[in-house]
């Protein structure tokens, strides 16, 4: 592409979630286009969190196909479209732009106004620290980096599903609706608390910091359905199965730590303590032997400050650190290093 063909498209390039949305399901999309939406998304957590809430609204669209209000937005939108002036083809994306922002929105609308029905809002974060976030009704949520979840509020209940990641929730207290977060087939019930919440490819955990929880299951093939409270200072773990393993103590200097960007660790198997601090930074920090992955380290580490936990492990733990790339520092033995 020369350079008067790449400033007309940069000139071109979409700056809502809603145009991104139609341009990426355009067939006129391209490389090109794939690299700079990637760009637009990671330069603000606002454009991603709008971004991930309108791909959502889009997979569900299909489910109010025969909503009157839906339908009647969509054949403005299309009258609205058929008086402008034709465009040119390679502008076209714009009008389907248009079309999927009216249909987003008209979806958005009907299931405000649909009586008893939720109110659906999405959130999520990227690479970076953890992000505060106040829902609807006053709960106050740390949500770590890479992670994201979905609200639904609506007059009987409160319910917040985890996507991905971890969160943090300061409860506020509504006696009328009670506050639920769902993970996979997991149910966490507040009872006017702070607690938190994991969801990683090992399963999810259910950490409590203060107040009461109760968490559940509804049984699956792989587990029957079971219930258990947590106290304070208490953490459960649920695998992927949805089998619970026993009440255990939560580290409660750990669980304070993240939401604020700093990560303490104790006795923590190498491998995922590096999961853990790459969350936070476009440099990613390898194993360059898998013998290193049992490797037991404790310390506190500033979230996203790669460089210092790579010397700290150099230096306390006789490990090298090797670039191996523009955003890859690689970990070796010191004897295997040359």
């Amino acid at each position: 592409m020369t350079r008067q063909a790449k400033e007309s498209h940069a000139a071109d390039l979409p700056t809502t979630a809603e145009a991104w949305l139609a341009r990426l399901h355009s067939p006129a999309r391209s490389s090109v286009d794939e690299d700079a939406f990637e760009r637009w998304r990671g330069a603000d957590p606002e454009h991603a969190a709008a971004y991930a809430e309108v791909e959502y609204l889009h997979r569900n669209a299909g489910l109010l196909a025969a909503d009157p209000l839906l339908r009647a937005a969509a054949r403005a939108a299309r009258r609205d479209l058929a008086r402008r002036p034709q465009a040119r083809p390679q502008r076209g994306w714009r009008l389907a732009a248009g079309l999927a922002a009216a249909l987003l929105v008209a979806v958005g609308v009907g299931w405000m106004v649909r009586d008893g029905a939720p109110v659906e809002r999405t959130y999520a974060t990227q690479v970076g620290l953890p992000q505060a976030i106040t829902l609807a009704d006053g709960t106050r949520v740390q949500l770590d980096a890479q992670s994201s979840l979905v609200t639904r509020f609506g007059p009987r209940q409160r319910e917040v599903i985890l996507r991905n990641g971890r969160a943090q929730f300061a409860v506020a207290a509504d006696p009328e609706r009670p506050f639920l977060v769902r993970v996979d087939g997991s149910l966490i019930r507040d009872v006017g608390t702070t607690f938190q919440v994991d969801r990683s490819a090992q399963g999810t955990t259910v950490g409590l910091l203060e107040g009461r929880v109760a968490v559940s299951h509804a049984g699956s093939a792989g587990a029957p359905a079971w219930s258990s409270e947590l106290a304070p200072a208490q953490q459960l773990h649920i695998d992927t199965d949805g089998r619970p393993a026993a009440v255990t103590a939560l580290d409660l200097v750990q669980a304070q730590a993240w939401p604020r960007g700093q990560l303490d660790f104790s006795e923590r198997r190498l491998d995922h303590l590096l999961e853990s601090m790459n969350r936070y930074s476009t440099t990613q920090l390898r194993l360059g032997d898998p013998s290193l992955a049992a490797l037991k380290v404790s310390g506190s580490f500033h979230a996203g400050d790669q460089q210092a936990l790579a010397k700290a492990l150099a230096q306390g733990w006789r490990l090298r650190v090797q670039r191996t790339g523009p955003d890859e520092l690689t970990l070796l033995p010191a004897a295997a290093a040359r």
